[in-house]
């Protein structure tokens, strides 16, 4: 497969994944702020700040407001990874792979566009019913991923769509629940209150956890959450499943299971080791927000790896006369 096409895939599944997720991080954030006390920024600026996109806001923005994190989030043009830009490009990057997916995946990419569009062109965000709109982009989202794998053979493309897809998750699993350690209590007294369970409890729902987290934790604990977000084997959120399920796809586009063959292969193999050997305790005694950090450095590095490894042309200079 050419390296653009390969990238191509790779990009349009990581954009689906962002706008899903985006749209998870504020449907669960509006409704928990109908039940917390009116302060906009404590509810609304950790959002922004967990897509890395805080500068960008300011810039754009005097104030944190609900409309405001909203829009910027969802329909903002000059934020790149806003909702309405991570569908766009989506479906440009579908348009240019359209002899490597199916009909019914285009079409339901197809489909997320004019809905987003639609929803910014009516200025959906300032409507009550902007719940109805998250719902909608999950599942519409939720539906690309089923079709994908229920209509794409498992070629050279699908792993690079998958790989794609769960680097882009385990980044996101790491942001927000290192924003819930840095950013949503406003103090310690607050830990272990109803409103910090509330909080947790938001927060597991923010990446679809709550129900698996329960059936597996029973009690909310933070040092649990932290486990089952980042440890967990089983969980196909946990930042530790993510990896399991990209090295697999980087083991069949390697050709190899037994070592490495390319950096990528290696510093995705490094990672998932230490996520496997390491306990939850000393994570927290290292610091969480330390330790979270560090993995989405990694994460970006492995991306890069990716993109050398397989992507870049690669010129053989000694045959150049």
């Amino acid at each position: 497969m050419l390296g653009r096409v390969a990238n191509t895939i790779y990009w349009m599944n990581r954009y689906l994944e962002r706008a899903e997720n985006y749209a998870r991080f504020m449907d669960v954030n509006f409704n928990l702020s109908l039940e917390l006390p009116p302060n906009e920024i404590q509810q609304w600026q950790p959002l922004v700040v967990i897509t890395g996109d805080w500068e960008l806001y300011q810039s754009l923005n005097s104030k944190v407001e609900k409309t405001k994190v909203i829009y910027f989030l969802a329909f903002e043009e000059r934020n790149p990874n806003s909702i309405y830009n991570c569908i766009l490009n989506a479906r440009e990057n579908a348009r240019a792979v359209r002899t490597e997916i199916t009909k019914e995946v285009w079409e339901q990419i197809n489909a997320l566009y004019f809905l987003v569009k639609d929803g910014q062109e009516k200025k959906q965000c300032l409507d009550v019913n902007i719940r109805d709109f998250f719902t909608q982009i999950k599942n519409g989202c939720q539906l690309v991923y089923g079709m994908y794998d229920s209509t794409i053979s498992r070629n050279e493309g699908w792993n690079f769509g998958k790989l794609g897809q769960v680097l882009e998750r385990a980044d996101k699993t790491s942001r927000v629940l290192d924003a819930k350690y840095h950013l949503l209590l406003d103090s310690p007294k607050e830990v272990g209150s109803s409103l910090d369970l509330i909080q947790w409890a938001a927060l597991l729902k923010s990446v679809s956890a709550y129900d698996m987290y329960r059936k597996k934790y029973g009690k909310l604990s933070p040092s649990c959450i932290a486990e089952f977000l980042i440890l967990d084997r089983e969980f196909p959120r946990s930042i530790l499943a993510c990896l399991l399920i990209a090295e697999q796809s980087l083991i069949t586009l390697s050709g190899s299971s037994v070592g490495f063959s390319n950096d990528a292969q290696k510093q995705l193999g490094a990672l998932r080791s230490q996520l496997e050997y390491i306990d939850i305790n000393d994570i927290i005694d290292k610091g969480m927000h330390e330790y979270l950090d560090e993995i989405q450095g990694k994460l970006n590095k492995i991306s890069s790896a990716i993109y050398n490894s397989f992507f870049v042309i690669q010129t053989d200079y000694s045959e150049v006369k």
